[in-house]
């Protein structure tokens, strides 16, 4: 089974279901916590619940769960790994039991230890390969000749030049509306955990947009999507990776050359021009420095250059 979809054999009890709803209302409002992210660990608890009502003797409700083992665990976690899900999936689908068990075991005091010590499952980290300069620079311009429609040509170069010009992700991108016209020269987005940041737009991205939004057939009003797909719609992130996988073979760029990695090379271009790596964090909306530092690509060496040159005790 590709990926494990797996099954779930019991759906929650009535008393876990509403304690994993309390949790997601949890996470909602105190942690931030996208719509996604949400759905995604819904389905992670009530595929766990369901397990561990088989694994343990059938549907139950929540005593038992405070008793997990080990040994409980690691059942669940060889029967994922058994359904195809592979070691990074799996990793995800544990750190939202653990956060759960976290937040349940503090709110009615009880131990989750044996829930709580399990170790990930190791993973190879794919790294982000931004492109080199002249091949970001190309692809905007080939950009420009994918489509005979003028606006549809100047819509896919104003969305390449965001996220290249402004390290903005393509779910911010298209989450933009037509409040945002005519674009100046700062930027608020409301990225992941529904934090905002400002960043500054370079000249040639507000013309990008800006022209864009003069041939737009159809009215890119206050609350409505700026970036909109033929009929009028909000703009598919699949087009968006169509037209760059378009360009990509035209180019001879490799499969590696996606949207999103048009902001890894934002990051990774800024700081070989000597930007700061912190300020490059606040730009891309990063919680962790430690992500900055895998998006720019950025090898020891600078790292201790930019270390030296701005440290004051260097």
């Amino acid at each position: 089974m590709a990926d494990g979809q797996g099954h779930e054999p019991y759906p929650p009890s009535p008393a876990a279901a509403a304690l994993i709803e309390d949790w997601l209302v949890h996470l909602a409002a105190i942690d931030s916590a996208s719509p996604r992210t949400i759905r995604a660990y819904a389905t992670d608890l009530r595929r766990f619940f369901g397990f561990q009502a088989v694994h343990l003797g059938g549907e139950q409700g929540l005593a038992p769960l405070r008793e997990i083992k080990v040994r409980d665990m690691r059942a669940w976690m060889a029967d994922e790994r058994a359904q195809g899900v592979s070691p990074r999936s799996l990793a995800r689908r544990l750190s939202a039991v653990k956060s759960f068990f976290r937040w349940w075991s503090e709110r009615e005091g009880f131990d989750a230890t044996a829930v709580l010590s399990v170790r990930s499952p190791k993973y190879q980290r794919r790294l982000p390969r931004p492109l080199p300069e002249t091949a970001a620079r190309d692809v905007i311009a080939r950009m420009a000749e994918q489509d005979e429609r003028d606006w549809v040509a100047a819509r896919d170069t104003a969305v390449m030049m965001l996220m290249y010009g402004c390290g903005l992700r393509i779910s911010e991108t298209l989450g933009l509306t037509g409040d945002i016209l005519p674009l100046r020269e700062v930027l608020r987005i409301r990225g992941k955990g529904n934090k905002e940041r400002e960043v500054p737009v370079l000249p040639a991205a507000r013309d990008a947009v800006n022209h864009y939004a003069m041939l737009c057939p159809h009215p890119l009003r206050s609350g409505t999507p700026l970036f909109r797909g033929i009929r009028g719609g909000p703009l598919n992130p699949r087009q968006v990776s169509g037209v760059m996988a378009d360009v990509r073979a035209q180019l001879g760029l490799p499969a590696t050359a996606t949207p999103h990695a048009m902001r890894h090379s934002f990051a990774t271009h800024l700081l070989n021009a000597g930007g700061d790596l912190r300020a490059i964090q606040e730009l891309l909306g990063h919680a962790s420095l430690s992500t900055t530092q895998a998006y720019t690509s950025v090898d020891t060496s600078r790292l201790m250059e930019i270390y030296r040159l701005s440290h004051p005790r260097a």
